[in-house]
C-alpha cells in the first residue's frame, strides 16, 4: 500500500521550502527568457525551484516519474505508476510584473488517477490541498463543498482572448456566455483560477489551452469538494498534452457545456 500521507507531507514541506526561495527572490535581478513567443516568460527562478523539486523527489521517491514545466523531469509516454506533475511558477509574467497572482502547483497521479493536489500562493502564504477521498483544505482548514450556481448569479474566470477574434477557437462561442454571467475575471494563472472557483472566489473556469501542470493539482482539489473538471467538449481531461479546461460546481458545469458549448467547433 502507498504511504500518500507521507507524500503529501514531503510535498508539503517542499512547496513551502520553494516558497521561501521564492520569496527571497523578489529582492534580486531576474534572469529572464522568452520561450514559444515575446509573452512566453521564463525566468532563473523557474528553472531553479523545478530543479529544487526534482532533486527531492528523486532522493526520496527515486522510482516516481516527473512532468515538470520547464522541462528538467522525464519524458513520458504513458501516466503508468507515480507521476509528480509540476509547475514552479505558474503565472510567470504575474510573478515577474507584480510580484503576485502566481503559484506553485504540485499534482501527484498514480496510473493516471489525481491522489494529491498542492497549490501555493506564495504571496498571500495560502496553501491549497487535497489528498484523494479525504476532501480539500486551505492552510489546514476545510473547504466547504462547493454550492450550485446559476450562470446569470455566476463570476467566471475567462481570458479576453476568447471573446476575442483568435486563431484557436470562434470567439462567438463564447460572447453569449460573457454576457450572461455576472462578470468576469482573469488573474493569468490557471492554478490559482482553479481555487478560485474551489473556494467560492468564481463560479467557473474556462481556458482552451493548458498544459497538465496547469491543471494537475486543481482537478484533484477540485473533485474533492463535488466540483466538475473537464475539457470543452466535457471529456476527461488529457494529463499527457495540451487541453482545454472547463471546471465550476456540478450544476454550473451542466448548463455552460449543454447551453452554450455543446455546438462550438472546437
Amino acid at each position: 500500500m502507498m504511504n500518500w500521507e507521507s507524500i503529501d507531507a514531503h510535498a508539503k514541506q517542499w512547496i513551502k521550502e520553494a516558497g521561501d526561495k521564492i520569496r527571497s527572490s523578489f529582492e534580486k535581478t531576474l534572469n529572464i527568457e522568452t520561450k514559444s513567443n515575446p509573452n512566453d516568460l521564463v525566468t532563473n527562478i523557474d528553472k531553479e525551484i523545478e530543479q529544487f523539486f526534482i532533486g527531492k523527489i528523486r532522493g526520496v521517491y527515486p522510482q516516481h516519474k516527473i512532468m515538470g514545466e520547464e522541462g528538467f523531469g522525464d519524458e513520458l509516454k504513458s501516466l503508468e505508476g507515480i507521476v509528480w506533475l509540476i509547475d514552479p511558477i505558474d503565472g510567470t509574467m504575474n510573478f515577474i510584473h507584480q510580484q503576485r497572482n502566481f503559484a506553485v502547483s504540485i499534482g501527484v497521479y498514480e496510473n493516471g488517477i489525481g491522489k494529491i493536489g498542492l497549490i501555493y500562493d506564495v504571496a498571500h502564504d495560502e496553501l491549497y490541498h487535497a489528498i484523494s477521498g479525504e476532501g480539500a483544505y486551505l492552510n489546514g482548514k476545510p473547504i466547504p463543498l462547493l454550492e450550485e450556481t446559476t450562470v446569470k448569479e455566476s463570476i467566471l474566470a475567462l481570458n479576453a482572448t476568447w471573446v476575442m477574434e483568435n486563431h484557436r477557437i470562434d470567439h462567438n462561442i463564447m460572447i453569449p456566455l460573457a454576457r450572461d454571467a455576472r462578470g468576469t475575471r482573469s488573474y493569468g494563472t490557471a492554478a490559482l483560477e482553479m481555487v478560485f472557483v474551489a473556494t467560492g472566489r468564481v463560479d467557473a473556469y474556462i481556458s482552451m489551452r493548458l498544459s497538465p501542470w496547469d491543471f494537475a493539482a486543481g482537478a484533484v482539489i477540485i473533485q474533492e469538494l463535488g466540483g466538475i473538471v473537464t475539457n470543452v467538449r466535457g471529456e476527461p481531461l488529457d494529463f499527457l498534452t495540451l487541453d482545454s479546461v472547463l471546471t465550476a460546481n456540478r450544476g454550473l458545469h451542466q448548463v455552460i457545456l449543454k447551453d452554450y458549448l455543446k455546438d462550438g467547433k472546437w
